[in-house]
C-alpha cells in the first residue's frame, strides 16, 4: 500500500521500496468543491485503513522467527493465510520499536502498582499490546489498567469481529476484567477530537494517570490538528499525563528527501514531518504540548545500541536469529525513525528515571541546511 515508510516494510537501496502506512484517522482537505474534498479524504482514509493488514502480517513474520514473543499476533491473520517473510532489517526494526515502547509502558504500569492507571492508544489497529500486557509474567505486581483503543470505524469493527472469533483474545479480555482491568475499543475518527464540540470518549477517566500512545499516527494530521488532538487530552485529563510517539524523522538529508519524494508521488504527505524533523524538535513539541516535567527522544539505531534499552545479551540473541548483510541499510533506515516521550506528573518521573533521552552532540547534523 502507498503510505508512510515504516521499519516494518520499507526496503531501501538496490532492492527498491515497499511502503506501509500508519493506522488512524487523518487526511488533508483539498479539491474544487465539497464533493471533491470528501472523495479525496475517503480515498486516503481507505488506503490507511487497509494498511493495517500489512502491520499484522509483518508482526507475525517477526514473531515467527523468534524476535518477539506474541502469541496473539496469529489471531489477526486470515484463515489459511500464509506468513509473508519480511527482510531482516524490517524484523530488527519491528523488534526495537516494540521493545522500546513496551519498556516505557511496563515501567509505568509497575510503578506504584496500587494505583490504577489508564492507557489510550491512538490508531491502534491490530495492535496486541493490551493482550500481551495482561498475560506477561513479572515478579513485580502491576497496576490494573483502563485500556482504550481509538481507530477508524472500519478498523474498530474488524477488530471486534476478530475478538469475537478468537477464544484466546476474548478469554484474555474476560480474565483481565476479572482482575480489575478493562478494555475499550472505540470507533472514533481522531479529527473529530479537534472539533469545537468534540465527542466524549466513553469510559475515559479524568482522574487516572494516563499514558497516550501514537505509533505512526499523528504524523498524518496537519501540525495544528495534531496539536489540537493532544490538547483534547491535556485539557480533559488534568492529572499525570504522558505521550509516547513513534514517527519518522530527518526528512532533509538524502535518504529523507527520497522518502518524502516517494511518498509525494503516491499522494501521501506526512504533514508533521518537516515541523518535527529532528529528535530535538520532537522533544520541544512535547514540551509545548504541556508535558513539561520531562521529554526524551532516541532514534531506533540509538535504541538498539544502548544497553539501557537493549541489553548486550539481547543484541547477541537477535543477531543470531538470521543473517543481516544490509548493515548500512539498517543504520540508515533505523536512524530515520524515532521513539519520543514526554510527561507531566511524578508517577512518570519515577517510572522513567534513568532512561536517557536528552539531546546528544551528534544531533547537530539534524539541523536543516
Amino acid at each position: 500500500m502507498a503510505s508512510i515508510p515504516n521499519l516494518r516494510t520499507l526496503r531501501t537501496g538496490r532492492r527498491g521500496h515497499a511502503l506501509r502506512g500508519g493506522r488512524s484517522s487523518r487526511g488533508a482537505q483539498y479539491g474544487d468543491d465539497d464533493g471533491d474534498v470528501r472523495s479525496v479524504e475517503e480515498g486516503r482514509d481507505a488506503i490507511i485503513q487497509q494498511t493495517d493488514h500489512d502491520a499484522s502480517s509483518t508482526r507475525m513474520s517477526t514473531v515467527s522467527l523468534g524476535y518477539l514473543d506474541d502469541p496473539f499476533a496469529k489471531a489477526f491473520l486470515a484463515p489459511g493465510e500464509q506468513i509473508t517473510k519480511r527482510y531482516p532489517i524490517i524484523h530488527r526494526g519491528t523488534y526495537v520499536r516494540t521493545e522500546a515502547i513496551d519498556k516505557l509502558v511496563i515501567r509505568f504500569l509497575d510503578t506504584r502498582p496500587e494505583q490504577r492507571k489508564q492507557i489510550v492508544s491512538l490508531g491502534a489497529g491490530s495492535d496486541t499490546r493490551f493482550f500481551r500486557l495482561m498475560t506477561r509474567r513479572s515478579g513485580t505486581p502491576q497496576s490494573t489498567v483502563a485500556y482504550h483503543e481509538l481507530d477508524f470505524e472500519a478498523n474498530a469493527n474488524q477488530k471486534r469481529n476478530i475478538l469475537r472469533q478468537s477464544t484466546e483474545l476474548s478469554d484474555c479480555v474476560k480474565e483481565a476484567e476479572q482482575n480489575g482491568s478493562t478494555y475499550h475499543l472505540h470507533a472514533i475518527d481522531l479529527r473529530a477530537l479537534t472539533n469545537k464540540s468534540p465527542p466524549t470518549i466513553p469510559g475515559l477517566d479524568s482522574t487516572l494517570p494516563t499514558l497516550l500512545l501514537s505509533e505512526c499516527c499523528l504524523c498524518y494530521l496537519p501540525p495544528d490538528a495534531a496539536a489540537s488532538v493532544l490538547q483534547y487530552f491535556t485539557m480533559n485529563l488534568p492529572g499525570s499525563l504522558a505521550l509516547i510517539l513513534y514517527e519518522p524523522i530527518r526528512p532533509f538529508d538524502a535518504f529523507g528527501k527520497t522518502m518524502v519524494t516517494n511518498l509525494a508521488s503516491r499522494g501521501i504527505h506526512l504533514q508533521t514531518l518537516k515541523r518535527y524533523s529532528s529528535l530535538q524538535a520532537q522533544r520541544q513539541r512535547l514540551l509545548l504540548a504541556g508535558l513539561s516535567d520531562g521529554q526524551g527522544g532516541r532514534d531506533v539505531y540509538q535504541l538498539y545500541g544502548d544497553e539501557k534499552w537493549v541489553s548486550q545479551s539481547e543484541r547477541e540473541r537477535i543477531e543470531k536469529l538470521e543473517w543481516l548483510d544490509e548493515v548500512e541499510e539498517w543504520k540508515l533506515l533505523a536512524s530515520h525513525y524515532c521513539v519520543a516521550w514526554g510527561w507531566r506528573g511524578e508517577v512518570f518521573s519515577e517510572a522513567w528515571q534513568g532512561l536517557q533521552g536528552s539531546r546528544t552532540a551528534g544531533e547537530d547534523q539534524d539541523e536543516p541546511g
